[in-house]
């Protein structure tokens, strides 16, 4: 019995020190307020207009209603290009004139001529591609001008027949309006618009991780300058299709992926908008480009290279130059590239540590200063670092020779997009 009459004591115990905390609690909130968040008044800001309220649910709702507008904006304006390639598969036993396979790739409205810009893999070697707009219209368009060394073709709208309801169709007239990809800086917002896989008109955001870029391209042995690098979502289909800054202006021109599976990996990258520029025109006037031509191959010199040169300062940097092609620019100003031995090991080679006095740490550098400053017959000064001395050697730049194509480049999907090797492991190219 005497302990069922200590059980209940030590029950009501219990609950009266619950009891008691609770007032303890109760009295520290009462005396204590807890503290808000104030906004400051006019008395603490000398300037009202200057009164900003920022929370990230608006910053957020902002971001999302701006691309929302930007995409009503401009869809009318991206159309989807599609192209027959023949299927280049050295296995096949295909005659020529056999089947051929549907590339399809993206587009915009570049101006009130008719005129498409897209990617020249995405055409290939055709004459005549069909334009899917937005409506579902469709249309024949020629390939008047491509330039396979910039990754850029241009497409006219063929006149409609008089009876044609496309002719009343008004995406012809919305063109969108080109950016100043120069104005980029890593961390800008950036959309992407396309086609991918078939479904049209997607948007994916991003921002971009790097400007400045050196696309090569393994299929012609040249590279692409002044690339835009983004984590937009960009993937087969997408290829010509636009990359849009906040203020829905085209700042790039997405065109491939770096992938070890051919599906996006968040590394994509765009053409410029300034390259857009200065190329475009001049397609849609003579339906070429011609770029201008060092006839050199070099690296960024690293310290695996540095070991070719005896007595070679510490801190040199420039583009080592490997080899001269016979009669072009760099041969005729007497450039000298590296030498082999026996066994098969380059020594020596001049170091190319400037251009126009614009110093030269990366061989980017001097691919990107000569495709957006200069052209055909212009003049450069290079100073080359030679033996322990420095040397001006002036040059006088050609153009570059043409390629001449019977077929197109195979592509690892029928919705191309080209994946370039590893930026690190990159291979000698030529400006």
């Amino acid at each position: 019995m005497s302990v069922s009459k200590q059980e209940p004591n030590k029950f009501q115990l219990f609950l009266g020190m619950i009891f008691l905390l609770v007032c303890i609690t109760l009295s520290m909130l009462l005396s204590h307020p807890s503290p808000v968040f104030q906004i400051a008044t006019a008395s603490s800001i000398s300037n009202k207009s200057n009164l900003q309220i920022n929370t990230t649910n608006t910053d957020n709702t902002n971001f999302t209603s701006n691309i929302k507008d930007i995409f009503k904006k401009v869809e009318g304006s991206i159309v989807q290009v599609t192209s027959k390639i023949p299927i280049t598969n050295p296995n096949s036993s295909q005659q020529p004139g056999g089947e051929n396979q549907t590339a399809l790739g993206s587009g915009f409205v570049y101006d009130r001529q008719g005129h498409i810009v897209t990617n020249n893999h995405v055409v290939g070697n055709s004459k005549v591609v069909d334009v899917t707009s937005i409506d579902g219209n469709r249309y024949s368009a020629n390939v008047t001008g491509r330039d396979p060394f910039s990754d850029l073709a241009v497409l006219k709208i063929l006149n409609p027949d008089s009876n044609s309801s496309q002719k009343s169709s008004p995406f012809l007239f919305k063109p969108i309006i080109l950016g100043n990809s120069s104005e980029l800086e890593v961390g800008d917002q950036v959309i992407a618009i396309g086609n991918p896989y078939g479904l049209d008109n997607t948007m994916t955001t991003g921002i971009v991780s790097q400007i400045g870029r050196l696309f090569p391209d393994p299929s012609y042995g040249y590279s692409i300058p002044d690339i835009i690098q983004t984590d937009a979502a960009i993937n087969p289909g997408n290829s010509g299709g636009p990359l849009l800054n906040m203020n829905g202006h085209v700042i790039g021109l997405n065109t491939g992926i770096l992938s070890s599976t051919g599906g996006f990996s968040g590394i994509g990258f765009a053409i410029s908008s300034n390259t857009v520029k200065k190329i475009v025109p001049v397609l849609i006037e003579k339906g070429t480009y011609t770029h201008p031509y060092l006839g050199l191959t070099g690296t960024s010199l690293t310290s695996d290279l540095a070991q070719r040169f005896k007595n070679l300062p510490s801190d040199l940097k420039g583009v080592v130059v490997d080899n001269i092609k016979k009669n072009g620019s760099a041969d005729k100003s007497g450039i000298k590239g590296s030498t082999a031995d026996q066994y098969g090991q380059k020594h020596g080679g001049d170091i190319i540590t400037s251009v126009d006095g614009k110093n030269i740490t990366r061989f980017d550098d001097l691919v990107s200063y000569l495709e957006q400053n200069k052209s055909p017959g212009n003049n450069i000064t290079l100073t080359v670092y030679r033996e322990g001395k420095y040397v001006q050697m002036n040059i006088a730049l050609a153009g570059r020779p043409a390629l001449f194509l019977t077929s197109p480049i195979p592509y690892p999907s029928p919705n191309p997009s080209p994946i370039p090797p590893k930026p690190p492991n990159r291979a000698p190219t030529t400006p």
